[in-house]
Order: structure tokens, then sequence, then C-alpha cells
């Protein structure tokens, strides 16, 4: 059967190589592992198992928290929160040497923790800061490098959706992943701003010299705040046991709308028809693939991949540390070629039984995942974030990698970091009493 496997997983990557939609390309290796398991054993096909994959794989409850956070999102940015988070950060950050790039950084912390999305992060704030910074005399490259990297940190701070769905494919907590990436989330902010800081010795970043009065500073808070409640809500209902994820989801979303209709009237109701259509158009893709790879994940369990993986794994390393880097590998280059959603829906539910049974936390080695693929998004060739900036910022994609790299290697550390201390990803949760 090794064999069998082989090739219907390399038959996966090929469907999609050639432009097979990802949902398709599993469906098809799903109903192929299913055939093949039919003639090796003599049995009939189990048809039925299609169908019923397929519903169970929609019929998870703790995945209504993508479509609700995606909408919540949408709705928030639409709301025009976007500028209102920049200069909130402008006024942490105060006159520090690349205040600008702090500022990118500090508000993608903040952005991402609204949407969970690192494109709509290096779509909004680079909108608005890629051509500021160039304003003050950044260089190009330098401006799309930075929000390229930071744009990555939104998926790891809560609330993310490659979190939701790495839990819902392994059967993990959806609050333990929350809670886990709240450190690494924070801690990848905070090397990037290094990096920043870096980078002033050699490029010279211009410094904000300006001051604000005592009623801009007011209203500057203010503006920042009200936005901000919205992960507060959902962090602290999660970290409180008041709600679960999905129920903060469906908070976080009339949040959103009391405060983009009511508070800060920057959101007209004849909007909302257009943000609901978005937001389905949004969500409906990485649930059908989540749908479609219930029937892969079925198939192939019904061939006994999972085992063959072990014992495959096993027979080159049984040092968790010597796996965990080979993972990191196998991720890294898998975020050069796949969405960080399709990649966690294939592999997880192969690679994390394996970690399992070498004494891995599942809410560590998901956090790893979750980072590493979120990493893709500025690797190339298929860096959705160092697209759409490079694209904003009007150079080649070769000078955005360029910019780009310094922040590259720092998140890889990072990576390092939590992957071989896992105190940084455990630590939240585990004080606060989720399982791990």
């Amino acid at each position: 059967m090794g064999g069998v496997i082989g090739v219907l997983v390399i038959l996966t990557f090929v469907f999609i190589l050639v432009g097979i939609p990802i949902y398709i390309s599993l469906l098809m290796t799903g109903v192929f592992s299913l055939l093949a398991l039919s003639i090796g054993t003599g049995t009939p096909m189990a048809t039925i198992a299609v169908s019923q994959s397929i519903f169970n794989g929609m019929g998870n409850l703790p995945l209504l928290a993508i479509p609700f956070f995606m909408l919540a999102g949408e709705i928030m940015n639409r709301g025009g929160i976007t500028e209102k988070l920049i200069k909130f950060a402008m006024l942490l950050i105060g006159r520090l040497p690349g205040s600008l790039a702090h500022a990118g950084i500090v508000s993608s912390m903040f952005f991402g923790g609204i949407t969970g999305s690192a494109q709509a992060c290096a779509s909004c704030m680079g909108g608005i800061l890629i051509p500021a910074m160039e304003k003050e005399g950044y260089p190009t490259e330098e401006a799309v490098g930075v929000i390229a990297g930071a744009s990555t940190c939104g998926p790891i701070i809560p609330p993310s959706i490659i979190m939701v769905v790495y839990a819902t494919a392994v059967g993990a907590s959806v609050g333990s992943m929350f809670m886990g990436g709240i450190v690494p989330g924070i801690l990848c902010g905070l090397v990037l701003m290094l990096v920043v800081l870096l980078r002033d010795r050699v490029c010279h970043f211009p410094r904000r010299t300006e001051k604000l009065t005592k009623l801009e500073i007011k209203k500057t808070i203010i503006d920042g705040i009200i936005p901000l409640g919205m992960p507060v809500i959902v962090v602290g209902g999660i970290m409180g046991g008041i709600c679960t994820a999905t129920e903060a989801g469906a908070v976080a979303v009339v949040y959103s709308l009391v405060v983009s209709l009511f508070v800060t009237r920057t959101l007209k109701l004849k909007e909302l028809p257009d943000i609901f259509l978005k937001s389905v158009n949004s969500a409906a893709p990485l649930l059908l693939i989540i749908a479609c790879a219930k029937v892969f994940s079925y198939g192939l369990t019904a061939l006994q991949m999972p085992v063959i993986v072990n014992n495959l794994i096993l027979s080159i390393t049984n040092n968790k540390y010597v796996f965990l880097l080979l993972v990191n590998i196998l991720l890294l280059i898998m975020g050069m070629f796949m969405d960080g959603g399709a990649s966690v829906i294939i592999l997880a539910p192969i690679l994390a039984p394996v970690a399992a049974s070498m004494g891995i936390s599942l809410v560590h080695f998901g956090i790893i995942m979750a980072f590493n693929l979120t990493i893709g998004n500025i690797t190339p060739p298929l860096g959705y974030c160092m697209f759409i900036t490079s694209k904003i910022g009007g150079i080649p994609v070769e000078k955005a990698i360029k910019g780009t790299l310094p922040y590259l290697f720092a998140e890889i550390i990072v990576l390092l970091v939590i992957t071989y201390i896992p105190v940084f990803v455990t630590f939240v949760p585990s004080v606060l009493g989720y399982a791990i």
C-alpha cells in the first residue's frame, strides 16, 4: 500500500500544479484512495463515505468561527479602522528612529488581531503605509519589505483562521491554539522591530519630530481603543471561559456592527449586502476545501497512511528535535508553493499523530505549523503578501524579495525559537488551564 499512497499523494500535487482547483484535487485523490482500497481488498467501494465525509467536514461547529471572523474583519475594515490603528500605533511608538516602520509593524499586529488574515493586512496596511513611507524618504523596497514581513504577524495573534483550520483537522481546542499564539505573535513583532532598529544603522530611516496636542492625543487614543475592543472581547471571552471561539466570532460580528454603524458611524446600512457577499466569497472556498479534504483524509487513513508515515519517520529518526527540524524544512518548502490553509488540511492529520507519538504537544505543533506556513506569504514563488506589497509599491518582485529578506530571516529565527523552546507556546494556555 505504501507505493499506492505515494502515487496518490504525488498525483494530488500534480493536479494542483496543473491548475485543477485544490478542493477538486483533494476530492479526486480521496475517491481514488477508496477505489484503490476496494480493489486491494476485493470489497465494494465505500461510495457513501464520500458524502458522509463531506457532510462531516462542513458540519463541524468550530468551523463557523471562520466566516464569523472574516465577516467581523471585513466590517471593521470597511468602517475605516486602518488609519485609526496606524495613528494609535504612531502614538505608542513616539519618535523612535524609523518610527513609521515601527508603526507599520505595531498596527499590523493590531490589524491581525482583528482580521486574522495576512493578505488583508498586507493590502490594507500597505495601501496606506507604503506610499507614506516613500513620501518620508524610505527606500521603496525597504517599505515593501517592512509591511510584507509585518503582515505575517496577523495570523499568529488571535483570532487566527489558520489555527481554526488546524484545530478542526486534528481535534485540538481552538481556544488552546488561540492562547498559544499570543506570545509567539508578540515575539515576532518585537523581533521585526529589532530588525528595523538594526536596519536603521545602515539605511538611516527618517525620524518623526512633530508633537501632538493633548486634544489630538486623546482623540487618537479613543479612536484606536474602540476597534481594538474586538480582539480584547474575543480573547478575553475565550480566556475567561465565557464563550467558545465560535461564539466569540459571533460576538465579534455584533461588536463590529455596533461600532461601525452607531459609534464611529463610518459604515452605512446599504453597504452591508456587499460586505456579506464579500465575506461569503472569502469563506466559502476555504470551507469547500476543508469539506473535500475530509474525503482525502478518510481515503488515505483507510489505506493506513498515518501508520506508514509514522513508521517511515521513526525509521529515519526517533529524536523529536530532528523530527521538528525535518517538519520545518518540509513546511517552509510547502509554503513556497501552496496556500497555508490547504497545506494544514493536507499535512496536519498526517504529521500531528507522529508528533503526538513523540511527546510533542498538539498545540505546540499546531503553532509551529501555523507560523511556518504563514511565513510562506513572503517566500517566492507564491508569496501572496510579497506580491501585494510589491504591486502597491510599484516595484518588481525581485526588488521586493530583497527588501523582505531581513524580515524573513528574522521570522525564521523566531520559528526556531518557538520550535525548540515550547514554553513560549505552552505557557499561556497551561496557566489558563487549557489542555496542551
